[in-house]
């Protein structure tokens, strides 16, 4: 059986080609806005399942894996820049100052069974100077990222500390869909075999 990730991001289809997954790729259409009263991991969490239902509605036989991630900063929900000043405001919120990423992970198995998640890491920038925002979002990295920088690429230089997952903070928090995937019925002991063999 196939599994489909429902999701256009790059750095999700990279993590789990790492794993020598082969993975099919469906973007839903999902209108990301946040509802009222709804908290950072009630939103990631409702837009993961979201995203993952709308596809598997059409693939029912399939493994179908839905993610959402923001960046949570003073209580203030921050998604993708809408531009470069977008961007810049975004990391003068975060520089100096320690920050949370939130994943929302929906996991449905054919058949229709299903586990919602999420992971939250925090991360902690450097302090930093105007010319040095000013650089790093004319680098180009920010403009499809939550929070405006990417921690696996030139970003990571903004970063001083992490507590958490890693991998939740490029966007996929791995270790946490595999325990779901387990939970659902495929164990740790087959997911490295998959190259070789089907689900």
């Amino acid at each position: 059986m196939e599994i489909i990730l429902a999701s256009g991001s790059p750095r999700r289809q990279m993590l789990l080609g790492e794993l020598g997954w082969n993975i099919k790729v469906v973007v839903p259409e999902t209108d990301e806005s946040q509802m009222p009263e709804e908290s950072p991991e009630e939103m990631v969490r409702r837009l993961a399942c979201k995203k993952a239902h709308s596809v598997h509605v059409s693939n029912p036989d399939s493994w179908v894996i839905g993610a959402d991630t923001v960046v949570v900063a003073d209580g203030e929900v921050l998604g993708k820049p809408s531009g470069h000043d977008d961007a810049v405001c975004m990391i003068k919120k975060l520089q100096g100052k320690k920050h949370a990423v939130i994943t929302g992970i929906a996991l449905f198995a054919p058949g229709g069974r299903r586990l919602v998640e999420a992971e939250e890491t925090y991360v902690k920038f450097r302090a930093l100077k105007d010319e040095d925002i000013s650089s790093y979002v004319e680098s180009g990295e920010s403009f499809d990222k939550a929070g405006a920088y990417a921690i696996q690429g030139k970003g990571m230089l903004l970063v001083e500390s992490i507590e958490g997952c890693y991998f939740n903070v490029v966007g996929l928090p791995v270790q946490r869909l595999s325990r779901m995937f387990a939970d659902l019925g495929w164990p740790l002991s087959e997911q490295w075999r998959i190259s070789r063999c089907s689900i």
